[in-house]
């Protein structure tokens, strides 16, 4: 807490007063990026496009934003890489919301006739704790390994979610 303090250029008591321990304030810088993320996603959901782009949108944003957050912070990148239970503790922050986004776009899409599926929110579950999944490899670039890039990745998975979403008379 002295480190952060003074790197702050704020004593220690001030610090005390808005967090009471590194854990608070880790969440908070958790808390705050997460919710840029949110805000461009939520953007996304919210264009004038079609439903497929939103998709593919999302998908791009998703792990370009994460990629981002995980990279700009250094102590976040390394909880983010070692410890299980912290990525566990960020992502359960975030993936409500990531799911009411997402189900959003595959009920649009339900309503526009480009999706077909049994329950659009069961679905978004699915893909945002798949996406969340892919994290990590997608970040280090361990994918790389098996001659996949990152845009590669991008479209293998627009692939497996669009063809597995759209209705099949217009495949």
């Amino acid at each position: 807490m002295n480190d952060i303090a003074s790197a702050s250029d704020k004593g220690r008591r001030t610090v005390y007063t808005y967090f009471k321990s590194k854990r608070d304030i880790f969440n908070a810088v958790i808390e705050r990026e997460t919710n840029k993320l949110v805000v461009r996603l939520e953007e996304i959901q919210q264009r004038a496009i079609s439903p497929e782009q939103k998709l593919r949108d999302y998908i791009d944003c998703r792990f370009e934003t994460m990629r981002e957050i995980v990279s700009r912070n250094g102590s976040l990148r390394a909880g983010f890489f070692r410890d299980v239970r912290k990525v566990d503790r960020a992502r359960k922050i975030i993936s409500t919301r990531e799911i009411e986004i997402l189900t959003r776009i595959l009920q649009e899409g339900m309503v526009k006739g480009a999706f077909r599926m049994e329950d659009p929110k069961q679905t978004a579950v699915i893909l945002v704790h798949a996406v969340h999944g892919l994290d990590v490899p997608y970040i280090r670039d361990n994918l790389a390994e098996q001659g996949m890039d990152k845009a590669t990745v991008k479209n293998v998975i627009y692939e497996i979610v669009l063809r597995g979403v759209l209705d099949r008379g217009k495949q």
